[in-house]
């Protein structure tokens, strides 16, 4: 990291302004090269400076450029922000500048990258900086900043601190057995201590589903066959036009998506081709592709006609959605019900009409009831929700599970430590305390240039 890196941190394109950013320890001195104004090099760090970028005394832009001085910058290296006037051409000719004065472009994610590497965030923060870009919703930006200023990190820490103080009693208890004062850790007294530790992961665990929901939202499927209403109710649903209504079944023959927001969390609804079977090859590929939503959705919305008997397609709607979580929507309810009942009494069953406007509200507050979006919303939204990190919490489990029941079986304590080790390093690998070259490329290379 001797080089000094370079890129353009904000949204190519026309705007107000833009912002080209540099980090290394030749950043003010390459800066200064092509700035004029004050001597770069002597102002004080934190300053904003009024000037212009030059190249063989012609000006560039007029800009203001920002210069933060190491190690109190977001990379502990030197920084410098070039503020110029947005535009394709004159940001890419500053870039061009900053290049040819010695600066190398940086890659995907390398200034956190750096900021990593040189002990200012650690993974989860960094992780969580991603997460606060592409927030979609007012509760995914609260768990993002839990996880930028450091309370989702203090728990992983604390939680490795108390392994930590078990691996190193059973040290002094193998190296030093005359020394009176430490407890001697014997199974007894490491049942206890796995217990904690285990009900710990348990709950981190656990709290990460309401993690996945707020930061990826619910995806909620809409099936039923042709000329149910199921594109009617999409529309209904996200209070838009989006999805074509007609009376000629297979209108619909690919997935047409729209999303809302409820108590914070966004609500992706799936509508989807009409299942039935058909000669027609582009409806098979819209039918198959509702099937595909049937597997993937965390909520299946399936459609009925209370007008009408139940059909041999919607048995075989059911039959395909028997183990999934379903709510069976009764369209229709404003004409005569044919619909047979009992048929349907394993399943959540809610009375609508999309015509008349009828039971929309309470499909929605159905939703917000079965996935808990009240208790969710008023959270402290302290969770995991990255993928990455979830999977580390699930291999720390099977872990403490193993420990557990080494422990249980009477193996010796200093064999057990091996696999407390394990477990702290596994634990390390989530804030970045432990890590591999390659897992740091891959995390990195998800990153934005600018960032």
């Amino acid at each position: 990291m001797e080089d000094t890196i370079v890129a353009i941190g904000t949204a190519l394109g026309e705007s107000a302004i833009n912002i080209i950013k540099l980090s290394g320890k030749d950043a003010i001195n390459i800066v200064n090269k092509n700035f004029k104004g004050k001597d770069l090099t002597k102002v004080e760090t934190h300053t904003i400076n009024y000037g212009h970028i030059i190249e063989n005394k012609e000006i560039i832009d007029e800009v203001l450029v920002t210069v933060f001085k190491a190690p109190k910058t977001f990379t502990k290296e030197n920084v410098v922000e070039i503020n110029c006037h947005g535009g394709i051409a004159t940001t890419n000719k500053i870039l061009e500048l900053m290049l040819a004065s010695g600066a190398r472009l940086a890659e995907p994610g390398e200034f956190l990258k750096r900021a990593y590497l040189n002990g200012r965030i650690d993974l989860i923060e960094a992780e969580s900086v991603q997460d606060l870009i592409s927030a979609k919703t007012e509760t995914a930006r609260k768990m993002s900043i839990k996880g930028i200023d450091g309370s989702l990190s203090k728990i992983i820490k604390n939680l490795r601190e108390k392994i930590l103080a078990v691996i190193a009693n059973i040290e002094v208890n193998i190296d030093y057995p005359e020394y009176e004062d430490a407890i001697v850790i014997t199974n007894k007294i490491l049942k206890q201590n796995i217990k904690e530790i285990k009900t710990n992961l348990e709950e981190i665990l656990k709290q990460s589903k309401n993690g996945k929901v707020i930061k990826n939202g619910i995806r909620v499927g809409i099936l039923g066959k042709p000329n149910v209403g199921k594109s009617s109710l999409l529309n209904l649903l996200i209070n838009e036009e989006k999805a074509i209504v007609t009376d000629i079944e297979g209108t619909t023959r690919d997935i047409v998506e729209g999303s809302i927001i409820l108590n914070g969390i966004e609500i992706n609804f799936i509508d989807t081709a009409g299942i039935r079977k058909t000669t027609n090859y582009v409806e098979q590929i819209g039918v198959k592709k509702s099937y595909e939503i049937l597997e993937t959705a965390d909520l299946l919305l399936v459609l009925l006609d209370n007008s009408k008997k139940l059909t041999k397609e919607d048995k075989e709607i059911l039959e395909k959605t028997n183990k999934k979580d379903v709510i069976i929507l009764l369209n229709k309810i404003d004409l005569d019900q044919k619909i047979e009942i009992k048929d349907l009494n394993k399943y959540k069953i809610l009375n609508i009409s999309v015509k008349e406007n009828q039971g929309i509200e309470e499909l929605k507050k159905l939703i917000i009831s079965k996935f808990k979006l009240d208790k969710i919303a008023n959270s402290d939204y302290t969770y995991l929700s990255n993928a990455r990190q979830i999977t580390l919490i699930k291999e720390c489990v099977k872990i403490a599970n193993q420990i557990e029941k080494s422990n249980n079986q009477g193996i010796d304590v200093d064999l057990i430590e091996i696999d407390l080790k394990r477990l702290w390093d596994k634990l390390g690998e989530i804030t970045g305390e432990t890590y591999k070259d390659e897992l740091l490329d891959e995390i990195f290379s998800k990153f934005c240039l600018g960032k």
